[in-house]
C-alpha cells in the first residue's frame, strides 16, 4: 500500500514539474511579448517608468517560477525541502509585489507590515544560510 502511495506522489511530482515549467515557458514567452511591444511603441526604444516597472514585475515572476522548479528538483531528487530556496522564492515574490506596488495609496501601515516581511526573511535567509555553512565546518 505504502509503495503505491509513493509511486502515486512520484506521477503527481512529475506532472506539477512538467505543469510548472510550461508555466515557466508561457510567462517567460509573455515576457519576450511584452518587451517587444512596449519598446515598438512610441517612442521606440525607450520605456516609461510604468513600463519598466510592468517588465520588471514579469521578470520576478519567471524567477519565482524558476526558484519554484528547483524546489521541486530537489524535492524529487533528495525527498526533502530545502527551506533555503523556499525563502529565496518567497523574498522573490516580496520584493516583485514590493517594486510593483504604489506606495502612494498605502496606509503606512502596510508599508510597516511589508518592510517587517522583508527584514523576517532576510533574516530567516540569513540564519539558515548561517546554519548550513557552520555544518559543513563542523563535518571538516
Amino acid at each position: 500500500m505504502m509503495e503505491r502511495l509513493a509511486r502515486f506522489q512520484s506521477v503527481v511530482l512529475l506532472v506539477l514539474t512538467w505543469l510548472m515549467a510550461l508555466v515557466v515557458f508561457l510567462a517567460t514567452a509573455e515576457l519576450f511579448y511584452i518587451i517587444a511591444r512596449e519598446v515598438a511603441t512610441p517612442p521606440l526604444v525607450f520605456l516609461e517608468i510604468d513600463q519598466l516597472l510592468n517588465i520588471f514585475g514579469h521578470f520576478l515572476l519567471v524567477l519565482i517560477g524558476i526558484e519554484l522548479l528547483e524546489t521541486f528538483k530537489i524535492y524529487i531528487e533528495e525527498n526533502v525541502i530545502n527551506v533555503q530556496v523556499v525563502l529565496l522564492v518567497a523574498i522573490i515574490a516580496v520584493a516583485r509585489k514590493v517594486i510593483i506596488l504604489d506606495v502612494k495609496t498605502l496606509p503606512s501601515m502596510t508599508l510597516i507590515g511589508i518592510g517587517a516581511i522583508v527584514i523576517s526573511l532576510s533574516v530567516g535567509y540569513y540564519l539558515v544560510k548561517k546554519s548550513q555553512q557552520d555544518e559543513k565546518a563542523c563535518r571538516l
